[in-house]
């Protein structure tokens, strides 16, 4: 199997890790496990890295796939793949931004920014899986 038909399927299996990562770091901080949380949001860090670096990969090796949907769906997919990238471009750098607090421990600072962190990062990795099952799954 070739890359171009192999990557979109580990570049959803990173972005459902990194999803699923920052969700229990989510609970883990809710529950005071600062411990977890840590080592639950270095994990979704490093999937999203391993996700960027196979995404930028794919599109540099593949040609475009084009949404087959048709009807009232096109107009919601291409929404959500806005929505998506523009959120995407916007919260890389604050994931970056909000990470080097943490490591550098300032937290004060780190918990002010991770409250819109985390949302939209949650967002575009929730809606990354959406696009690639609206495009490779569910209007083939």
């Amino acid at each position: 199997m070739d890359a171009a038909a192999t990557l979109p399927h580990v570049t959803a299996s990173l972005n459902g890790v990194a999803l699923a990562a920052a969700l229990a770091g989510f609970g883990f901080i809710r529950a005071g496990r600062r411990d977890l949380h840590r080592m639950a949001m270095l994990a979704a860090v490093i999937a999203s890295a391993l996700f960027l670096a196979a995404y930028v990969f794919y599109h540099f090796a593949a040609p475009i796939f084009q949404f087959r949907g048709t009807g009232w769906v096109r107009p919601l997919y291409y929404a959500l793949l806005i929505a998506h990238v523009a959120l995407a471009a916007l919260v890389t750098p604050m994931i970056l931004v909000t990470l080097t607090r943490a490591l550098r421990g300032r937290f004060d600072t780190h918990s002010r920014l991770a409250r819109w962190t985390w949302p939209v990062w949650v967002f575009v990795s929730a809606s990354g899986l959406v696009v690639y099952a609206m495009l490779y799954h569910l209007y083939t």
